[in-house]
């Protein structure tokens, strides 16, 4: 018998009757003689709501209240599940991110997890007692309550799994895997079977919602056997794996088509082109802790000036611009433009580490499409395109079609 660690997203635990949908799944698990730990995020909707009201008192809400209000959504459910487990006659008790000892940085609204304390759960499941465990959560050194940024159950889940040195971490959601492309863009877009970690890890970097980036990157590290699946109907999802696991003749040159909508482009204009000017630009932006993505700077021009241009989030464009709006003081930039009506749009594949052309390829895709291409970046497994959004939809199926994804056996 093994020891599975089991997460349900909102949707999962989005009514009474889905709960009691969860607890006979894992109730079934039990049975079977599975030693078990259920990781649960807030019912749908509810994370939102709380956003809400936090937003109703304050414009921008301190960060360590936030993360005390935000964090009671999990344990609602965590223990409505454990009731209901209860109610069937298994041993079961919640736990909060705190009470496990989920020891994350002090870093609110994004902590990261810097160790786990298993003890606890080892002694409940060598009884026979189902670990239910509130996800998105933690305790830093100072005991306040922090969270993992939204989509950190993910995070819980794998993390737990690879404390426990689980035999699999399943990761319950409303899709029965991780698909070519979305299937609500893409009618004909096709579940895989299996995926690498770094192709995952892309992936969700590049804007597939399947999974959260860092629960893929601790999979990935630890070595933890990954599987997506669907909570409302049988199937067998998913397996992220090893690369190595995969034979060569296997692997198609592209396995998926990943997108984002939630980019903002800045572009500070006639900056100074001389040693260190995108250290002066970007260092303080990554001190106002906000991620940068694609970085392109401009030749330089007769006047011995560039233009520098990158992405962030959407929802940082107006701390960013804030940011650059001060830099181009100190540099003496003629100007900052943004734009937030722009998409990024990815191929991935491990493939395409041994075929040449796949650019060329998506570049030709796109061009007779009339898709004007504003930015590139590139990685061994990837081809990153910043396009307008308003052509998003339009270059997903344009790709998805060129690569023959569809296919079993792609390009």
């Amino acid at each position: 018998m093994g020891l599975f660690v089991q997460k349900y997203g909102g949707t999962s635990v989005g009514s009474i009757e889905r709960i009691e949908a969860v607890a006979d799944k894992v109730a079934t698990f039990r049975s079977e003689g599975h030693d078990m730990v259920v990781v649960l995020s807030a019912m749908s909707g509810e994370t939102n709501r709380l956003i809400e009201l936090a937003h109703k008192i304050q414009e921008h809400p301190d960060p360590r209240e936030m993360d005390v209000l935000v964090s009671t959504g999990e344990q609602v459910t965590i223990a409505l599940l454990t009731m209901a487990l209860k109610k069937r006659g298994y041993d079961a008790c919640s736990y909060t991110g705190g009470q496990v000892r989920i020891l994350t940085d002090n870093a609110h609204n994004k902590a990261r997890i810097q160790s786990i304390d298993v003890e606890r759960m080892r002694k409940d499941l060598d009884t026979g007692r189902v670990v239910v465990v509130a996800g998105f959560q933690g305790v830093d050194d100072q005991g306040n309550i922090t969270t993992l940024g939204r989509g950190g159950s993910d995070t819980t889940g794998v993390a737990l799994a690879a404390a426990l040195k689980a035999d699999e971490c399943q990761i319950y959601t409303d899709v029965d895997g991780v698909y070519t492309t979305d299937p609500r863009v893409v009618d004909s877009a096709r579940r895989l079977d299996r995926i690498t970690f770094e192709e995952m890890l892309e992936m969700a970097s590049l804007g597939s919602k399947v999974l959260q980036i860092r629960a893929v990157e601790f999979a990935g590290k630890y070595g933890v056997p990954l599987r997506v699946l669907s909570t409302f109907e049988e199937g067998p999802g998913t397996l992220i794996t090893l690369d190595e696991e995969l034979e060569e003749m296997e692997k198609p040159v592209v396995s998926g088509i990943a997108f984002n909508r939630d980019e903002a482009k800045l572009t500070i204009r006639g900056v100074p082109d001389q040693p260190g000017v995108a250290c002066k630009i970007l260092a303080p932006v990554g001190e106002a802790n906000i991620e940068v993505d694609v970085i392109v700077q401009n030749i330089s021009a007769v006047d011995g000036t560039t233009d520098f241009t990158f992405t962030v989030h959407r929802n940082d464009l107006s701390k960013a611009k804030g940011v650059l709006d001060r830099v181009s003081n100190e540099l003496g930039a003629r100007e900052v433009v943004t734009d937030d009506r722009i998409a990024k749009v990815s191929i991935v594949g491990v493939g395409m580490r041994s075929h040449a052309g796949v650019a060329t390829t998506m570049f030709k895709a796109l061009g007779e499409d009339n898709i004007n291409i504003q930015m590139i970046t590139t990685s061994e497994i990837k081809t990153s395109v910043i396009i307008d959004e308003r052509y998003l939809e339009l270059a997903v199926r344009t790709l998805h079609s060129a690569f023959n994804l569809s296919e079993a056996t792609g390009v």
